[in-house]
């Protein structure tokens, strides 16, 4: 007989803080039948070794509201499930050593803010009178954090676990499971103790995630690294410091020197990010084994040997205490260092909540919205910076790795605009990629696709540390400005590969293409947005709809959205409807040709009617190859995208450069394509779109067609129109200083925040900087004075008319 459950709504595949907190969130929003499925103890993964550390500082706005429910339901858990834990709300101090540090600090004060935490810039000064043993002589400031501080994770755990099991929800020790099976509708989850069936199952296991995975055919992006911190014995300076305020020093982060030092009873631990870093279960000779609950790696100090210096020289009294313990343990990296929640690619009613490197400050909000994924198929904030979806094939062992590694040793490290970090490069290499690498492409990874960023010049400077950078004014400047006005006045042509597209072909495929968006599909012949709601009105994508014919069409989007688009369509395609959805991603590439001279430039080489009009498309041959020619431009200008069979892209490249020479065409970069679209107000996904937006708030009225049958959100939108919407977007005109407005810069009116930026950058062809954003609908109105928050500093803004910045009547565009 089975030791238990036969079937569960939920099972969760291993029991650290995030499988546990999964649980007992599920079971709060009224899932109780949840199983929780552990292979030793709770805990015995990474999260009995985890320091506890809980930081709500990030410059992801996701990452930051997933960190602040944390910290939030850490301050009142104890009492809410009765089990008493150790958790010290110290603060934190986050050291700058340089300008450009301390302009990262004030967006995070500014986003923090927004998000209701007291966050707030401190002067060296200020530091030592928070931390008297801290050496200020060559820091810039620092920020400080009122809400930050340690946890003992073990703690946190059991108290989680008794909040689900006091909900009805079950916890399985000492029974790990050993596969699983897709049986009809069903999960079949084998165990030691017996098969348990379930409709739903997570994949929480931690560092071992990428085993478990394999069980449902899915490579995990993620490796494990070494993390090592070490505890000291107590100093008599600090026991005293803290007998007399009564309370622990604050956690000191030395961000650009890479490590964090914390008061522990009344020592220290000190725990490094270092560059030298090492990698475990990577290669043959170090396979990962079968078991490592409660086990460490041997010391490795001597790889510490600088941070530890450099520690003791920013606190002496430091080097006076005795090194009593060291912890060396796993920790599972992906490759851009966030963690996987939300549903497993490919597979159906299975989900991730694993490879949590910051597991212990992360996993009160991760289980959040694991739980909202599962009940409710979306999450109340936009998840992409977490979404497994965001990888994709490209992403193999190697690649994860190595990046991995990267991250690990720059896990402090600042992330400036224009700035690409090296490793993991060059996996997916356009077909005319030696070609634009001889003009000058510095280039950047899209989705593994190495696409142009710039031209440089030859004077130009192309070193790393010249992007290193939050100023708009880097070496690349002058040349995209070059860029910008060659297709303003010439034309420019841009390699685009990796666009992510799909064939839907069958009977009916416009009728339910029709349901899953909020406008009209396009007739044949036609190429119109298509924007996908979820049920609550909320912007989920936005693809290209190229008809083919009737029935028959193209499906073009973002080359990150491969994985989550390809499976908003599978997970909305009815059984029986007879329509074929298609992944041809890897079978075409893309080059824009834009600017006034591009009808010039095609015609002494195409068959094509290069008098059709906007937002048409046709069959036709440039230099004697079929391509696809599509009368769109995301760059505003006459234009057109030229879709070519792979093998036949380098051929049309070289006969359109040929051509465009007595033009003056000049090729252009994503960094030209940003200002160009920006002054358009053209839309970015994830960034403008996204799920934290309705289709109403992001101004896309136009693309809802209100007069035709049912499609997903139309009763949410219904609503809101009827009641007005709180928020509009808006596009601004700012007076900015030396910077552009990053992604979530505040919005200001009369002292109060009523908003925030989605993307910003510098207009070339109007010569400003522009911003689009969301503000509050009664100053969504042209000709509003607002603020935009910059890095700490508060820039005058003018809402514009709801059109384009460049061209608004689109003449251009339509010539």
């Amino acid at each position: 007989m089975s030791e238990i459950a036969g079937h569960a709504r939920v099972v969760i595949i291993g029991g650290g803080v995030v499988g546990v907190s999964a649980l007992y969130h599920l079971a709060k929003a009224g899932c109780t039948d949840c199983v929780l499925l552990e292979r030793n103890e709770l805990t015995a993964g990474s999260t009995w070794h985890a320091a506890g550390n809980v930081p709500t500082f990030s410059s992801s706005w996701s990452i930051m509201n997933m960190q602040r429910y944390s910290a939030e339901l850490y301050r009142g858990l104890a009492d809410a499930v009765d089990y008493p834990m150790n958790y010290h709300v110290t603060g934190s101090i986050r050291l700058g050593h340089s300008k450009e540090r301390l302009r990262e600090f004030q967006r995070v004060v500014g986003m923090g803010r927004y998000q209701g935490m007291d966050l707030d810039i401190l002067t060296p000064e200020e530091i030592r009178s928070r931390y008297p043993f801290a050496e200020i002589h060559d820091l810039t400031g620092a920020l400080y954090d009122p809400n930050d501080g340690d946890i003992d994770p073990a703690q946190l755990t059991q108290a989680l676990a008794k909040g689900a099991r006091d909900l009805g929800a079950k916890i399985y020790r000492f029974c790990p499971a050993t596969g699983a099976r897709r049986e009809g509708d069903e999960w079949v989850i084998s165990t030691v103790k017996g098969d348990i069936r379930c409709e739903y199952v997570v994949n929480a296991a931690g560092y071992y995630a990428r085993e478990v995975g394999k069980w449902f055919g899915r490579d995990v992006p993620m490796m494990v690294m070494s993390h090592q911190y070490m505890l000291f014995d107590e100093v008599p300076e600090v026991a005293a410091w803290t007998a007399e305020a009564g309370h622990k020093l604050p956690l000191l982060r030395d961000v650009d020197s890479s490590y964090y030092l914390r008061q522990e009873k009344n020592g220290f631990n000190l725990g490094p990010y270092e560059r030298n870093c090492k990698a475990h279960w990577v290669t043959p000779d170090d396979p990962m084994p079968e078991d490592f609950s409660f086990q460490l790696y041997p010391d490795d100090l001597e790889r510490l040997e600088w941070y530890i210096n450099d520690a003791c020289e920013r606190v002496p009294l430091l080097g006076t205490a005795g090194l009593t313990k060291n912890i060396n343990g796993p920790i599972p990296y992906t490759p851009d260092g966030n963690p996987l929640i939300g549903p497993m690619p490919g597979v159906p009613n299975a989900f991730e909540a694993c490879v949590f490197t910051f597991g212990i400050c992360q996993g009160g909000g991760a289980g959040k919205v694991l739980a909202e994924w599962v009940m409710e198929g979306e999450t109340e904030w936009d998840m992409w910076s977490c979404d497994p979806r965001r990888f994709t094939a490209f992403c193999d062992q190697d690649y994860t790795i190595a990046k991995g590694m990267e991250v690990y040793g720059h896990e402090y490290a600042m992330h400036f605009p224009h700035h690409a970090w090296p490793a993991g490069r060059n996996k997916k290499l356009s077909p005319v990629h030696d070609r634009i690498a001889a003009l000058g492409a510095q280039f950047g990874a899209y989705n593994g696709w190495e696409r142009a960023n710039w031209f440089a010049r030859p004077d130009d400077d192309t070193s790393e540390a010249a992007t290193q950078t939050w100023r708009r004014e880097g070496p690349w400047f002058a040349a995209v400005c070059e860029e910008c006005e060659a297709v303003r006045d010439a034309a420019g042509i841009l390699d685009l590969p990796g666009f992510s597209r799909y064939r839907v072909e069958g009977p009916g495929a416009r009728d339910w293409l029709s349901t899953l968006i909020t406008g009209a599909v396009p007739k044949p012949g036609r190429i119109g947005l298509g924007y996908f709601a979820d049920a609550q009105g909320r912007i989920v994508s936005e693809m290209s709809i190229m008809a083919m014919s009737e029935d028959f069409f193209f499906l073009i989007t973002a080359a990150t959205a491969q994985l989550h688009d390809h499976e908003w369509l599978l997970t909305h395609l009815p059984e029986g409807l007879g329509v074929k959805i298609e992944d041809v991603t890897e079978q075409f590439s893309c080059q824009i040709l834009s600017g006034p001279k591009s009808r010039e430039i095609l015609s002494g080489i195409s068959d094509a009617d290069l008098g059709k009009h906007w937002l048409t498309h046709q069959s036709a041959r440039v230099a004697g190859i079929w391509c696809q020619l599509v009368r769109v431009s995301f760059a505003g200008e006459l234009g057109w995208e030229i879709h070519s069979k792979v093998a036949d892209t380098p051929a049309i490249f070289d006969a359109v450069m040929e051509a465009g020479k007595p033009h003056g065409l000049k090729p252009f970069g994503m960094f030209a394509l940003n200002s160009l679209r920006l002054e358009k107000g053209y839309r970015a996904w994830k960034g403008d779109l996204s799920t934290d937006y309705t289709v109403l708030q992001g101004g896309l009225e136009r693309f809802v067609k209100w007069d035709k049958a049912e499609f997903i959100g139309r009763q949410a939108l219904e609503r809101e129109r009827q009641h007005g919407s709180k928020k509009r977007f808006v596009t601004l005109i700012v007076e900015a200083g030396d910077c552009d407005a990053p992604y979530m810069s505040t919005l200001w009116h009369d002292g109060e925040v009523v908003g925030e930026t989605t993307s910003g950058g510098w207009g070339h062809r109007i010569g400003k900087s522009i911003a689009l954003g969301m503000a509050r609908a009664d100053l969504a109105i042209a000709g509003t004075r607002l603020e935009v928050e910059i890095f700490g500093e508060r820039f005058s803004a003018t809402v514009q008319e709801d059109k384009p910045l460049w061209d608004p009547a689109n003449e251009r565009l339509r010539a």
